[in-house]
Formats: structure tokens, sequence, C-alpha cells
């Protein structure tokens, strides 16, 4: 099932390499979170989920952050619990980082 939505990403980060024999390659997406109500929960919090291969960091990394972006997310199950993928992302306005 597929859902639209608005992110605040707060970073990125890409991963690509081989841990012990197995490989991997994907980037993590760091976004602002809500935290649930309750008498013991205030504010806000940051989350991750990733999206999809390492490629996807250079789409954004020298985008200024935090930024809005409009996502779509896929929830998708194993039968025993359910999770969500992030399978695109477009930031709103791009704003490129200043030189130094």
């Amino acid at each position: 099932m597929l859902f639209k939505s608005i992110m605040v990403v707060l970073g990125a980060k890409a991963s690509k390499g081989n841990y012990n024999g197995v490989p991997f390659d994907k980037t993590t997406i760091f976004y602002k979170a809500d935290l649930q109500e309750g008498e013991n929960f205030v504010g806000e919090v940051g989350e991750s989920i990733v999206w999809g291969l390492s490629d996807n960091f250079q789409k954004i990394k020298g985008l200024e952050f935090p930024l809005v972006a409009d996502v779509t997310l896929e929830q998708v199950s194993n039968g025993s619990g359910s999770r969500m993928i992030l399978k695109e992302l477009n930031p709103q306005k791009q704003q490129v980082k200043s030189s130094p």
C-alpha cells in the first residue's frame, strides 16, 4: 500500500561496502517525528528510514538541511509484522548549500 506524505529531513547517510562477506548498499534518511501523546512524552525526535541504494544520497547531498520533502512510502508486511519503505523523496524547495 502506497502513501504520500510530507517529511522534514534532518540529514542523510550513504553506506556501501561489505561486512563479513555480506554486501550492503543503502541511503538512510533521518527525519523529524512527533513523540506519541502521553504523560511521559513531549516534543519531537529524529527517526530513520532506508531510502534505496547509496546512489540516492547524491540526489540530496548538496541541499540545505533540514529540508521539507514530498515522499511516497510503502507499507509492507512479512505476515507477522509490517514496516514502511521510503520509495520516493522530492525536496519541495531545492536550496543548494552556500560555499564557505
